[in-house]
Formats: structure tokens, C-alpha cells, sequence
């Protein structure tokens, strides 16, 4: 592969908290009501935080493709949780264009998969629970990892740049005392409670649910507060690295990075506890920088951006020049308020649990299924994310006028990336996406309703090892 970095200068150590299943709504920075995320808070006020920062492609493999990249789901290729293969040898990922500047790099927790080839350390911890294994101390954990390796890279003389994925937002949400009731009072296994009726009846996610979630449950508000105590607990587990960066008196000189791969969907759209669709929970993710000298503290972008725009960010930012022609651009403009935004409407994909794709402006959101769902869900749905930010009312009967306008600008834009790239659209040639062989799209929902599911935690590990091969 071609050495594309040219060292300048004495670059900043990099620390990237990459985390899975954040949903930025959540965070108290972001404007959630209870107050999850007091040292994150503590860390934006030094950055800067950017409020409208999407995941194009859904879910972990195609966003994290993109996150460590700078290429969108055209250039990648990568649109599937159950990517077949590796990345293409002509694409550079993040550490490999960090390690031809003369970077150390580690990688805590995302062995094997595609986007993470390139590290020169892989390191592993225990990110998975059940309800029988008890609660799950995730985040702490991966700093019984990561802090030591943190302590090694910096007594070293190069540059390092630290890649931490963490888990505490992904379910199971199980967080230990006292996060289990940080945020509920009550019993969750009330009999008048009946809002977890439709989430246990759901079967292909049923019997994962029951692996990790109390016997008996009937309020959906307990599982919202595990999720909301996961969030506090990792918030709580992230300040030690913090804290281990100030006592290496190396805080002010490096590049922190916190992103989300996509958000989750809780009791939202049917899609009870998981992080598929294409809908606004599971698109928009957490970005905060924080670079004193170079990144202004307390500030917040309004600017529309996506996963595809940071790693040219952090060329920037660590004073890296490479001949790589990035899919994505450089955030600064945006933070120095040369540039109000980057593009505002964009193409959507999600291959996870469903196959659909498409188009999101400031106003509209388009949904098109190219394989009926297991929600059996309409084949289009339409949203006005102004009055409907939560997207509730499907308009697409009623307004099939915009439905073709924005199918338009959807197919402009798709034939303009396949002319650019030489290759086709890669939402059209997923085969056996669902990991069935031979079955192919499925025909009906029923079809799919009856064929995918997931039974327990150590299946759903399997599931996200097998989408790094």
C-alpha cells in the first residue's frame, strides 16, 4: 500500500472515544433532562461540541467505515452490519494513515473489524452481559485495559493515538449499583404496567430480551433508565482517563475526540431496544473536540455534518498531509464559522436488521424499504421533521408529490456517486445481508418476521465478531 502521510512536525497524541449505541438526545449536553453525562459536560465545556453531526449509513460496520475513513458508503463499499470481508487494500484507514506519520497505535475493543485494520496494538475486555451473569461493569472494564496502555504509550517518544469503543450504551443495558436506580422508583415488574407486552411478544427479539432483562418486566420506563444508568456509568469511567491524561500532563496537548457510531432506538418506531432505522434516534450522534489552541472551549456548530468529515477534521487538527481524496471535509471551517454548513440534505442507508434506504433534508425525511421488514412496516414512509421531529405521522399518502420530488434528488444523487466511484450502488448487491445463504430479499414480511432473530447476549457478540471477518 502507498505510504500517502508526510510528517511536518511533532504531532499531537490522538485518544478517540468511539461509542456504540449513544443516542445523543440522551446526553445532557445535548439537552436531555436528567443530568447522564456531568463529565462529558465538564469535557464539551473545554471543546467543541457540534449539534447536528448524522450516521449516514447504519449500523456499527458501514458507520464506523465511514468514521475511519473519511469516505461515505459509496466509496467504502460498506453498508452491511454483516460486511462480508475486509476493506479494499486501495482505501487507508485512520491508523494506517497515523502510523505512516509516526504514530504509536492501540485499539481497545473493535478487533477484526474491517475499519479497524491497520493498529499496531489490539486489546480486548468483557463488553457483552446477561441477566444470570449479573450487572455489567463494561466501561470499567476496558480502563482496566486501556489506562495502562494509555501509561505505556505515553512514556513512549512518538506520538500516540488511542482508539477506546466503548459498549455501556449497547444493550444489554445492565449497569451496576447504584446506576441500576439512578434514574427509576418503582416496580418494574408491575402487572398494571403493560407497555413491554408488545416488546416480549416481538419474536425475533424476544428471547435476547428475556436474557438480559428482569424476569416479569412491565414498564418500559425501567429498561429507558437502564439505558440513561449505562450512560452515566461509562460517563463516570470515562473521566479516569481523563483524569490518567492530566496526570501525564498531556491533556492540553492532545486531540480528544468523542463520536457516537449511531444512536438507539428505545421505545421508539416499534424497533424496541436496538438501533435499526433509518429515523433521527439512531442518525444522529454525539461530536465533541477538544484541542486547546486549535479547537475553541464552549462552543457549540449547528452546521449539518457527517461521519464521513472527521478523519479529514483530524488531518487538519494534527497537521497531517495526505493525498487522499476524502469523500468527507474538514470540520474547522465550520468551527471558525468561515462556512455555515456542510450538506444539508444527504442519502441515508441502514442494512441491519432491515434494507432500506433514503434521503433526509432540514425538512423532509424519506424512507424507502428495498425488501419488506419484519415490523411490516409501509414500503414508504414521509416525515416532516418540522412539525413531526419525532416522525409519528408517515405522509406519504398524503403528500406524494414531495415522496417524488425527493425520490428524484435520492436518485441524482446515487447516480452522480456510482459516475464518481465506478461502482454501484452497494445498498443494491447485498445477497444473504440478513446472514441467511440462500435466501436472498426476502418476499414478504411475514418471511422476515419469521426468520430473523436473536436469542441471548453471547449470540448477539457472535453476531458483531462475525461482521469483522
Amino acid at each position: 500500500m502507498a505510504k500517502t502521510a508526510r510528517r511536518r512536525k511533532k504531532h499531537p497524541n490522538i485518544v478517540f472515544f468511539g461509542i456504540d449505541s449513544l443516542l445523543a438526545d440522551h446526553m445532557s449536553c445535548y439537552g436531555y433532562g436528567r443530568h447522564t453525562t456531568p463529565h462529558i459536560d465538564r469535557f464539551a465545556e473545554g471543546g467543541t461540541l457540534f449539534e447536528k453531526t448524522y450516521s449516514a449509513h447504519i449500523p456499527t460496520t458501514s458507520a464506523y467505515a465511514s468514521m475511519l475513513t473519511g469516505l461515505d458508503a459509496f466509496g467504502t463499499q460498506v453498508v452491511a452490519l454483516r460486511h462480508k470481508g475486509g476493506l479494499r487494500e486501495d482505501i487507508q484507514t485512520l491508523p494506517e494513515i497515523l502510523g505512516d506519520a509516526g504514530y504509536n497505535t492501540t485499539c481497545v475493543g473493535f478487533t477484526g473489524n474491517p475499519s479497524s485494520r491497520g493498529f499496531d496494538t489490539y486489546l480486548d475486555y468483557s463488553a457483552w452481559g446477561s441477566w444470570n451473569a449479573g450487572r455489567s461493569p463494561k466501561a470499567q472494564a476496558l480502563n482496566e485495559v486501556a489506562i495502562p496502555e494509555l501509561d505505556r504509550l505515553a512514556k513512549q517518544r512518538k506520538p500516540f493515538f488511542l482508539f477506546l469503543r466503548h459498549m455501556d450504551p449497547h444493550a444489554p443495558y445492565l449497569p451496576p449499583e447504584p446506576y441500576e436506580r439512578m434514574f427509576y422508583h418503582g416496580n418494574e415488574c408491575d402487572p398494571k404496567h403493560k407497555s413491554m407486552e408488545p416488546v416480549m411478544a416481538f419474536k425475533p427479539f424476544c428471547d435476547f430480551f428475556a436474557s438480559w432483562m428482569p424476569p416479569g418486566i412491565t414498564d418500559k420506563e425501567y429498561v429507558i433508565a437502564q439505558y440513561d444508568g449505562a450512560v452515566a456509568y461509562m460517563d463516570a469511567c470515562i473521566q479516569s482517563v481523563f483524569n490518567a491524561l492530566e496526570a501525564h500532563g498531556i491533556m492540553d496537548e492532545t486531540l480528544v475526540i468523542l463520536n457516537g457510531d449511531h444512536g438507539e432506538t428505545l421505545y421508539d418506531h416499534d424497533c424496541w431496544f436496538d438501533h435499526h432505522g433509518i429515523y433521527d434516534v439512531t442518525l444522529h450522534v454525539p461530536l465533541i473536540i477538544r484541542y486547546p489552541g486549535k479547537v475553541p472551549s464552549n462552543k457549540r456548530v449547528s452546521g449539518f455534518n457527517q461521519h464521513k468529515d472527521l478523519v479529514p477534521t483530524i488531518m487538519e487538527l494534527a497537521d497531517i498531509e495526505t493525498d487522499i481524496n476524502f469523500d468527507g471535509r474538514s470540520l474547522m471551517p465550520l468551527v471558525r464559522g468561515e462556512i455555515p454548513t456542510y450538506e444539508s440534505e444527504f442519502y441515508i442507508t441502514e442494512c441491519t436488521w432491515m434494507r432500506k434506504h433514503g434521503w433526509r433534508t432540514p425538512q423532509w425525511k424519506l424512507i424507502v424499504a428495498l425488501e419488506p421488514d419484519f415490523h411490516f412496516k409501509p414500503k414508504v414512509e414521509l416525515y416532516n421533521l418540522f412539525e413531526d421531529p419525532d416522525e409519528n405521522h408517515n405522509l406519504a399518502e398524503e403528500q406524494p408529490e414531495i415522496v417524488t420530488l425527493l425520490k428524484k434528488r435520492m436518485r441524482t444523487w446515487i447516480k452522480k456517486r456510482e459516475t464518481e466511484t465506478g461502482k454501484r450502488n452497494p445498498m443494491l448487491s447485498q445477497g444473504d445481508w440478513h446472514g441467511h445463504e440462500g435466501v436472498g430479499s426476502f418476499k414478504t414480511s411475514e418471511q422476515a418476521y419469521e426468520t430473523m432473530h436473536i436469542g441471548d447476549p453471547d449470540q448477539a457478540a457472535g453476531l458483531q465478531a462475525k461482521s469483522r471477518e
